[in-house]
């Protein structure tokens, strides 16, 4: 419970003072509802009221949502200095201490076809980070190949916010570390965080726990990351959230026809989306896609 409470604590304190006060009153006043321990996600829109979503349930806050919230809230974020964020802000999130990850959206400013900035900040999604550790002991052994200590080419695949992220990450510090009950070794593991939500890394720490021999780069595209990774850091086994597109799938084919295995998701509910996405079908098809699981 304790660690609950300073999760969500973690995040309320970089709200602006008038959202603080109304949002710690909320949650005083709807006590049955445990959220410190259910919170997923503080959602605050200009002009509209606060939702706090739980993980079965939504309360809502009747308060309108000033500007001046946003704002204030949107500078503690940024240490004062919303100038210094401004590629995360571009890029539509910005992670904070503890690997929670608050969104951002307004109109946004486009130069040469692409987003530089935005402004007129009109939403924040708090989406608080939570680790749940031992979640992937169900299929951690289907993965390995205890034969080579290594493991078979696996892809994730569910349909958002049903916890494809959280097994991979728990997948990724399992094969890390090394699973001793099954005498498997860990091995060096290249993560390619594109959005910051597998390591989440603040100030390039990693605020989750992603295993002793886990090497991260983050905030680059997974087709430039696994390059990178490839070149520099000898990766044993290649980690990416999401994949889909045929720049993806050409950086996967390069990974593993170099001996590295890999370990991706998806989105998706069943197999017809797995072959209904041409790229990774063809990952399917060519078996460098060995084995696949629908969370």
């Amino acid at each position: 419970m304790e660690s609950d409470k300073n999760k969500m604590l973690e995040v309320l304190k970089f709200l602006s003072e008038n959202l603080y006060r109304i949002i710690v009153q909320a949650i005083e006043q709807n006590s049955k509802y445990n959220i410190e321990k259910n919170l997923r996600e503080i959602r605050i829109r200009i002009q509209r009221p606060i939702i706090l979503k739980l993980q079965n349930y939504d309360i809502l806050i009747e308060y309108r949502v000033a500007d001046r919230d946003i704002m204030q809230t949107l500078e503690r974020l940024c240490e004062n200095s919303i100038y210094a964020y401004k590629n995360q802000i571009k890029e539509g999130f910005i992670t904070i201490k503890g690997g929670h990850r608050v969104g951002i959206v307004g109109t946004g400013i486009v130069e040469n076809g692409e987003i530089v900035n935005l402004k007129n900040i009109s939403s924040l999604n708090f989406r608080i980070a939570r680790e749940v550790k031992g979640c992937a002991d169900r299929i951690i052994k289907e993965i390995v190949n205890k034969e080579s200590n290594t493991i078979y080419n696996t892809l994730l695949v569910s349909p958002p916010g049903k916890g494809k992220t959280t097994m991979l990450r728990d997948i990724i510090r399992q094969l890390s570390n090394g699973i001793e009950e099954i005498g498997f070794s860990g091995l060096t593991c290249g993560i390619v965080d594109e959005r910051g939500e597998i390591a989440a890394c603040y100030k390039g720490i990693p605020q989750n726990d992603i295993g002793i021999r886990s090497d991260v780069i983050e905030n680059v595209s997974k087709e430039k990351g696994i390059k990178i990774l490839l070149r520099s850091m000898s990766p044993e086994i290649i980690a990416c959230d999401e994949i889909g597109t045929k720049e993806d799938v050409q950086a996967i084919k390069l990974a593993t026809i170099s001996g590295v295995k890999g370990i991706f998701t998806m989105h998706g509910k069943n197999m017809a989306d797995v072959k209904n996405n041409l790229e990774i079908n063809n990952l399917v098809e060519s078996h460098l896609i060995e084995k696949i699981f629908f969370l």
